[in-house]
């Protein structure tokens, strides 16, 4: 499946997903609260597949996924039937309608928990937290060392790389000096701090990420695994030999081994390469070899094997996973009010913000890194459609909720003509939103 087309599939499965459960969670509280549904709809304009319930009301999927809507009896859209009126949406208490509107960001808090807990007791398979700094970079300023291994940033463990990074890339919205505790190779753990307020505002969280320098530390150029009959092994390499340069080229990790083969056996299959073995350097002449290993494309090869990166499982049994599926969605919650706060402030950049393109590009990468990644991911999603949704802006339930509010304090609903002129409002700040995150990810696409 190509790029394009695994990322319109696996937005297709995201929207569809949580679209759905946001949606029902409209229709199940509307029915409890003596609403009547006259539609559940998957997607809008043009219905592809729609059939009429034994209660009335009509299924559909349309042809347009970027959301849905339920269709409740309402007589502002029409005419109610006599025997229908109790059931008519307006006619309700206003508490009922409040919990009807809360009921889709409320569902998809619940599925935020409930993809999270089950991430959890899967196992979500990452990289350690072993990290490195690029050089006269801010990481490396604060005393970041190559094979630091991060245990605890701002006082919270960590075990994984993504954990770190999350935990980095949230405290760089804030720029607030911050705290963390590595350990060193040698064992030995210090304190340092990362002064992010010297960042200047307004840039991106990449960009950010960028000045900071901390990146996964490469995987070493040692010899993990040298094959008996292959260039390596006949021009002297052992297990364990660290490559130092290739034809005089200095070689900073084992991903530079590959590329220099490549590069300078293609000019000359005898390479002069240099190794460290217990502490003395060593010349030695391989000759690397043209040929096909395990059915790829023919390379020039030495015969070689890298040491596997070290990694680490997130897994927790049933309760412990609920705990901290509980936690992690409060503090998802709270971090992303705070960066929307950020950004109406002008203390963060818009330009962190994404549309369904880089919604779709996100899906289909997480869905290759396996089921516990894209659990994450749609987790992340649905607490995004939560707070969004949840937002005082007329069209979305957040801008009813405000309406309702209103009615609450005043007593009385709020006039249709005044009702219009926020749908107007609404939808004009809907329309520059999704102008504006458009633009994002297509001057992205154009700068990669």
């Amino acid at each position: 499946m190509t790029s394009f087309f695994g990322s319109v599939f696996w937005l297709l499965v995201t929207l569809g997903v949580l679209v759905t459960f946001h949606e029902f969670g409209h229709y199940w509280v509307a029915r409890r609260c003596g609403v009547r549904v006259l539609r559940f709809s998957v997607g809008f304009g043009k219905a592809l597949w729609k059939r009429v319930g034994r209660d009335g009301c009509e299924y559909q999927i349309a042809a347009i996924p970027l959301g849905g809507y339920v269709k409740m009896l309402d007589a502002r859209e029409g005419v109610v039937p006599p025997q229908y009126r109790d059931q008519e949406f307006t006619v309700q208490p206003v508490w009922k309608r409040i919990l009807i509107v809360l009921a889709g960001p409320g569902f998809n808090l619940i599925f935020t928990v409930a993809a999270l807990w089950l991430m959890f007791m899967l196992g979500r398979p990452d990289a350690a937290p072993v990290v490195t700094a690029k050089p006269q970079s801010m990481a490396a300023v604060a005393g970041i060392q190559p094979g630091d291994r991060i245990v605890s940033i701002d006082g919270r463990a960590v075990a994984t790389w993504s954990d770190s990074l999350d935990a980095v890339a949230n405290a760089l919205l804030d720029r607030n000096p911050l705290p963390l505790t590595v350990r060193h190779a040698d064992g030995t753990q210090k304190q340092l701090l990362l002064p992010l307020d010297k960042l200047p505002p307004g840039r991106t969280v990449d960009q950010y990420i960028t000045t900071l320098g901390l990146e996964l530390a490469p995987t070493p150029a040692i010899a993990a695994t040298v094959l008996p009959g292959q260039p390596a092994a006949l021009g002297g390499m052992r297990v364990g030999d660290r490559i130092v340069s290739i034809d005089g080229k200095p070689v900073p990790d084992y991903e530079a081994v590959a590329k220099l083969v490549r590069q300078n056996a293609a000019v000359s299959p005898r390479l002069a390469i240099v190794v460290e073995r217990n502490g003395k350097t060593m010349p030695l002449q391989v000759v690397a070899r043209h040929e096909s290993l395990q059915g790829q494309p023919p390379n020039w090869v030495i015969g070689i094997g890298a040491r596997p990166q070290e990694t680490a499982t997130l897994r927790y049994g049933p309760l412990r996973a609920l705990r901290v599926a509980l936690t992690d969605t409060w503090r998802n919650v709270v971090q992303t009010f705070g960066m929307v706060g950020k950004m109406v402030g002008g203390e963060a950049s818009t330009r962190n913000l994404s549309s369904v393109i880089g919604i779709a590009q996100m899906a289909n990468a997480s869905a290759q890194m396996g089921l516990a990644w894209f659990l994450q991911f749609l987790a992340t999603v649905s607490l995004s459609l939560a707070v969004l949704n949840l937002l005082p802006i007329p069209v979305l339930d957040g801008g009813h909720l405000l309406y309702y509010l209103i009615e609450l304090l005043k007593g009385s609903p709020l006039s249709e003509q005044a009702m219009a002129i926020g749908q107007y409002i609404g939808l004009a700040l809907l329309f520059s939103l999704m102008g504006l995150v458009f633009y994002n990810d297509i001057h992205r696409l154009l700068l990669s």
